[in-house]
């Protein structure tokens, strides 16, 4: 079951509107608007939950940042090998 959908009207910027229409493909315009829309409230949500943390803990430094990209990389790549050994 859909969530239920109510019918808005919105104005913005002409090249920005053909653009999307462009893009949106057979789901349409409003459905693509409706994603860019979710995506953007969770953006907002994320920001407002890394200012709290933020608030209590203190800044997150580049090092920290570069550290845990660092660790990411290489879980992905012990899961390719894993993946490449298991076949």
């Amino acid at each position: 079951m859909s969530e239920p959908t109510g019918k808005y009207s919105i104005t913005m910027p002409r090249d920005i509107a053909e653009a999307a229409k462009a893009r949106s493909g057979p789901s349409g315009l409003s459905a693509y608007v409706a994603a860019a829309v979710a995506r953007q409230i969770e953006r907002d949500n994320l920001n407002e939950l890394i200012q709290v943390a933020e608030a209590e803990h203190g800044p997150v430094t580049d090092e920290e940042i570069q550290a845990l990209r660092d660790r990411l990389h290489h879980a992905r790549q012990e899961q390719a090998q894993d993946g490449t050994h298991a076949a």
